[in-house]
């Protein structure tokens, strides 16, 4: 099996990316980088005859397999946003595969940040909001005939229905994904007119620079559907980083936003397809982290963020809760969360999360000789090890076959008595084990037990 990434030579890669830019009239690449990040493709960053440009492209071909289209759409899709004054990248080459070097295609690099912090602390989100706003109303506005004839139309109950899928073959073992699945079938909305969706619409795939959109990036997830699941995917509590506090992208308000993509799409925005589309994406995206681990046991891509990502799914659980749990009867709501218990402070031989805090301290000394995507590396390594840590030293319960099958059957609620409680204290353990600092946590530890 042909495997890349890391497992290539960047002579290699430069020798195929020059193959591929001969194509195009440009000659070889120049400080061939690899960019951070990227849940799912690669980035690398290079300069040719004097610009700046992009290689994206999958890890490995297997990567591939079982996607609804392939790169060639992809960029066919990007240029028809371009085409239509989308703030979407210029596409100037498709690899081939006698380049040698996989599935992908270049981009002309623009300008901006994809930090969110950085586009977070900006003068004026106002701005950059009114900006996703009238850009997301133009990929809504993106005729068929524009487009591939393979880009796929969402159909609602077969969507879910293959999340229940994912669900089953990642053990089914999760009691708030359970229930957030059996809400989603009970609340399956009527089919509407689709538009083209953009799919992945949020911050970290967009770049700002002086509180202006400049770019929309990653658009392997487009297809046809409901516009209110683009605009909801961006607004859930993951993608806002640390401004929880303003839930439209992290930028403004809900009603900012709604007003401005209304005006500018002469579509009207509604409140309960919204909420179903942020349960489902919520869903969604839990199962998506699930499925890391799989992809790095399977072989195919073994980088480290796989496995790392996959321990966020109990930031999508607790948010998941959060969505849901207005459902619940008003005494279930009241109901008091029941006290963490502590395991006993470890004596004689070092514990498993002893020794993964002694690499992480030892690994922060190695800092400052890496560099590039090793620094990178270096601290998602610490952040596994605090996961390590963090879980040895808490009693957490949070898979439980029975009770999922229970609540995705409908056979328990949020209205059995104490079960609200205790899935709020579970997942407070949890998601205070394996990502103490995401900002929903504070939130919800306040609101449920009182704490700060």
């Amino acid at each position: 099996m042909n495997r890349m990434g890391e497992n290539q030579s960047a002579e290699a890669l430069e020798q195929g990316l020059a193959t591929a830019l001969a194509r195009a009239g440009l000659g070889a690449p120049v400080g061939l980088r690899r960019l951070t990040g990227g849940a799912t493709m690669e980035s690398w960053m290079f300069a040719s005859d004097g610009s700046e440009y992009v290689l994206r492209r999958a890890p490995s071909l297997s990567f591939m397999e079982g996607r609804p289209f392939g790169h060639d759409s992809e960029a066919a899709i990007i240029r028809a946003a371009h085409e239509a004054e989308v703030t979407a990248p210029e596409v100037i080459v498709e690899l081939e595969p006698e380049d040698g070097i996989g599935s992908g295609f270049v981009m002309r690099a623009l300008p901006g940040t994809p930090d969110p912090r950085v586009i977070l602390q900006m003068d004026d989100p106002a701005a950059i909001l009114r900006d996703v706003a009238r850009d997301i109303a133009r990929i809504h506005g993106l005729p068929r005939a524009a487009l591939p004839d393979d880009v796929p139309e969402m159909d609602y109950a077969e969507a879910v229905e293959g999340l229940a899928q994912q669900f089953e073959e990642a053990g089914a073992d999760r009691p708030i994904i359970a229930l957030g699945l059996n809400w989603l079938r009970a609340n399956l909305p009527d089919r509407v007119d689709p538009v083209l969706n953009h799919g992945d619409y949020r911050l970290g795939n967009l770049l700002a620079e002086d509180s202006r959109l400049t770019g929309v990036l990653d658009w392997e997830l487009a297809h046809f559907g409901d516009r209110h699941e683009d605009l909801a995917f961006g607004c859930m509590a993951v993608w806002r980083f640390a401004r929880v506090d303003r839930p439209a992208l992290g930028l403004g308000s809900l009603q900012d936003y709604v007003d401005a993509y209304e005006a500018e799409s002469g579509a009207k925005v509604d409140a309960g397809r919204f909420r179903f589309w942020l349960v489902y994406r919520t869903v969604w995206w839990a199962l998506g982290c699930i499925r890391m681990a799989s992809f790095w046991r399977s072989g195919d891509d073994r980088m480290l963020e796989r496995v790392v990502i996959s321990r966020r799914t109990s930031e999508q659980e607790l948010d998941l809760l959060l969505l849901l749990e207005e459902d619940a009867p008003e005494e279930e709501q009241a109901r008091p969360v029941p006290r963490a218990e502590e395991k006993l402070e470890p004596m004689g031989e070092a514990s498993v999360g002893e020794i993964a805090t002694a690499i992480s301290e030892w690994l922060a000394t190695v800092k400052d000789r890496m560099e590039g995507h090793d620094r990178f590396q270096l601290a998602v390594a610490r952040n596994a090890l605090g996961m390590i840590a963090r879980g040895d030293a808490v009693e957490v319960e949070f898979d439980d076959e029975l009770l999922a099958q229970e609540l995705l059957d409908g056979e328990r609620s949020l209205a059995t008595p104490g079960l609200l409680a205790m899935l709020r204290r579970n997942a407070l353990d949890k998601l205070g084990a394996d990502v103490p600092k995401y900002p929903m946590l504070a939130l919800a530890r306040a609101k449920w037990t009182g704490e700060d």
